[in-house]
């Protein structure tokens, strides 16, 4: 039940912190319509689930430099020259210019860009919008982390299983490192776990904190993680530790998968990922023994060359070990039966089959497009009551290295038009100088944000935002759990402030699909995703904090799984379909060389920021003033390079800068990079706030030989680079150069 306020001016309420995308529920407290302070949760079940960045949000959402008011360009695209203009005459202007270039090139020719934490609360009005429009080219951060994960876990089971990480006996990371202030109730949930005797196995370059605590620390070659599950599968099936009853019953192409991990003796795997041969063995029989067991999403094997095997993998082991949809296992969680899912708002039947198949990726790297989606269609409603289920947002993508360069270079049409919302969009996909290169080559790019990103710095018109302590909400996990979770909004939003909820609203009346956006606010469209329940929004709001179903086990028993063949495909007959190898194989990555002597592995989180966000907020910049590459002090001591040193990180295709910071743990011959940083600081004295200074987006390339065959994923974890001491940067503050 909702905390009443004690008096006019002051409120109190219950929220899900976006801030990061994990959601934690806290107590946010205003006074005066201003947000003063969160606090931890009342319930003692969710109330350690707070973290230092959730504790700063009001000093994120009442932030000096928060945008107020809406920009249009009047200079040169990133000159940084704006006028302020009023919330109807931008999106008078921007439903104008949208239809223009719609009428020239195709309604295909608009591309949006989300990311995860901003669009849990779109309520799929952004893909309805497209839907309506005729465009298939949606993309988000989601591409690179979890959401691709859930198009590929159903490749294998039909659904996106969720880990009871609680119960269980044996907790896998693969190079996951929940800690106290980052992915906090995943850590939570493992140390819990760990008091009551389970075991951890760690895989991981680096000697991280959950590898120090672990049971078994697997310090793994960069970017083998497919080799790795491939050596314990073949431990798994030679030894006989898999689940027999449930193979013969429920799975099939068992012996294709015992041809293919033979392809893969211990001695082999050992050579590839630089770990020793009893290790892994004793790894896979830990994992395989243990009574219940699970392997958590993890960022690491969502970026790789061999993405789409590595993924595989992990649900290949999961169900040959019996731990799918049992205590202690990883559930398969179904949808909540009185909720409407984003899918169901985001009328996917309203696109035309012609205009699905124009989805760039669709022909080339189809997981997570519509091509794999239609093909699972008859499938997912079969088992879960609908055609279209859209899991962490990830299962019906354009994939963004293709929406990229047809923004860029016109190919194989054009794209014009480019709505980024809540995704700092250069730093955010990999190859930075080609999304520049596709930004400053469009007609159009809106941007509704919170702050003045790079990314924003190159629009055309950019709409304050708002944040998740002044909009009422019911967060659904993304139809990957089925727990609804109450958000209330305590404090108000900048005059001219929009809810993307609103946004797509008053531009989808602007274009005539006013009748498909009957919705006034946000409380009638929650009351309308509620009412299978039988409840409006405030009864739920007076009545619960989350509603979460009774969980039920082993459903496929009734139902079967959501595949072609109603079984757990370990050979996938939709891979195989759509012209892919249906097993999964390593595939190595280049390796490194006499001029470019590291493995670099990108994307490692810093605990004060999450993705590219919060570099302007001092009580979390003060906590990392500055990117930091890890090193082992062989290395260090090799290339003349001291702790605190800033130095440039080389690889074939661009170079970043930051400090060196020496770690014993590293594994010899890998530097680990940091993401997404930026310096908004430097904002009107350095190009674009210095984006392309320290951004690891600057390192890779996404030519088709570094792109996963599947899914078109970048390789992130594992490619060759070179140090070489140097000044630090110009036009850093000292606090920067010297923190």
């Amino acid at each position: 039940m909702s905390v009443a306020p004690s008096s006019s001016s002051r409120r109190t309420g219950y929220s899900v912190c976006t801030i990061c995308d994990i959601g934690c529920q806290l107590r946010a407290v205003s006074e005066e319509g201003r947000l003063t302070r969160i606090l931890a949760h009342d319930s003692p079940a969710v109330a350690r689930n707070i973290c230092f960045k959730g504790t700063a949000a009001p000093q994120i959402h009442n932030h000096p430099e928060r945008l107020r008011v809406p920009l249009k360009r009047i200079g040169e695209r990133g000159a940084d020259r704006w006028e302020e203009i009023s919330y109807e005459q931008a999106m008078d202007e921007i439903a104008q210019r949208l239809e223009t270039i719609v009428d020239t090139h195709g309604p295909e020719a608009v591309a949006v860009s989300t990311s995860g934490w901003n669009t849990q609360t779109t309520h799929g009005l952004d893909r309805r919008f497209l839907n309506l429009l005729g465009s298939p080219n949606w993309i988000s951060g989601v591409a690179l982390c979890a959401g691709n994960t859930a198009a590929v876990n159903r490749l294998t089971y039909g659904w996106m299983p969720f880990p009871d990480i609680g119960n269980a006996s044996c907790i896998v990371l693969l190079g996951h490192n929940p800690r106290k202030h980052s992915w906090t109730p995943v850590f939570n949930l493992i140390e819990a776990a760990r008091a009551k005797g389970a075991d951890t196995i760690v895989v991981d370059p680096r000697v991280s904190e959950q590898a120090q605590k672990a049971t078994l620390h697997l310090q793994i070659r960069a970017g083998t993680d497919a080799a790795l599950l491939l050596g314990w599968a073949k431990v798994i099936l030679d030894e006989g530790l898999f689940d027999a009853d449930f193979v013969r019953d429920w799975c099939i192409g068992f012996d294709a998968l015992r041809a293919r991990v033979d392809e893969y003796p211990l001695e082999r795997v050992a050579a590839l990922t630089g770990v020793d041969a009893e290790r892994i063995a004793q790894a896979a029989r830990l994992y395989a023994n243990a009574d219940g067991a699970v392997i958590p999403w993890t960022p690491i094997t969502d970026q790789q060359l061999d993405s789409t095997s590595g993924i595989r993998l992990q649900a290949i082991l999961r169900a040959i070990t019996g731990n799918l949809d049992v205590v202690g296992g990883e559930m398969l969680h179904g949808l909540h039966p009185g909720w409407r899912t984003e899918a169901e708002l985001q009328l996917h039947d309203a696109l035309a089959p012609e205009q699905r198949a124009k989805q760039l990726g669709y022909a080339t790297h189809p997981v997570y497009t519509y091509r794999t989606a239609e093909l699972l269609r008859p499938h997912l409603e079969r088992v879960w009551g609908q055609p279209w289920v859209d899991q962490v947002m990830g299962c019906h993508m354009a994939n963004p290295t293709e929406v990229f360069r047809a923004m860029a270079d016109g190919k194989p049409y054009p794209v014009k038009a480019f709505f980024t919302l809540g995704n700092n969009t250069l730093l955010s996909y990999p190859n930075q100088r080609q999304i520049h290169r596709a930004l400053l080559n469009q007609d159009l790019i809106v941007a509704h944000e919170i702050f003045m990103t790079p990314t924003a710095l190159l629009a055309d018109y950019v709409l304050p935002g708002d944040v998740f302590s002044e909009r009422d909400h019911v967060a659904d996990t993304w139809a990957w759990a089925n727990r609804l979770t109450l958000s209330e909004a305590v404090a108000d939003p900048p005059a001219q402030a929009s809810s993307t909820f609103r946004f797509w609203t008053d531009l989808a009346r602007r274009v005539g699909f006013g009748e498909h956006f009957r919705w006034n606010d946000l409380e009638e469209i929650l009351d309308h995703r509620l009412e299978p329940s039988g409840q409006t929004f405030a009864e739920f709001r007076a009545s619960k904090l989350m509603d979460l179903p009774r969980p039920q086990f082993r459903k496929y028993r009734r139902t079967g799984f959501a595949t072609p063949s109603g079984k757990v495909e370990l050979a996938s007959s939709i891979l195989a379909d759509l012209g892919f190898d249906p097993l999964p194989y390593h595939r190595p990555a280049p390796a490194p060389t006499k001029d470019y002597p590291y493995l670099v592995f990108s994307g490692v989180r810093e605990d004060p920021f999450f993705q590219t966000g919060q570099r302007n907020i001092g009580v979390l910049r003060r906590r990392s003033p500055a990117p930091r590459f890890f090193v082992h002090p062989d290395d260090a001591k090799r290339d003349d390079l001291l702790d605190g040193q800033w130095a440039r990180l080389e690889t074939p295709h661009g170079h970043v800068t930051a400090k060196i910071e020496v770690q014993p743990g590293m594994r010899r011959g890998h530097v680990r990079v940091p993401h997404g940083w930026w310096y908004p600081e430097t904002r009107g004295r350095l190009d674009l706030a210095g984006a392309f200074i320290s951004s690891d987006a600057v390192l890779t390339l996404d030519s088709d030989d570094l792109l996963d065959h599947e899914q078109g994923i970048p390789h992130f974890k594992g490619y060759p680079g070179r140090l070489v001491a140097c000044e630090p940067p110009a036009g850093m503050s000292k606090t920067t150069l010297e923190g």
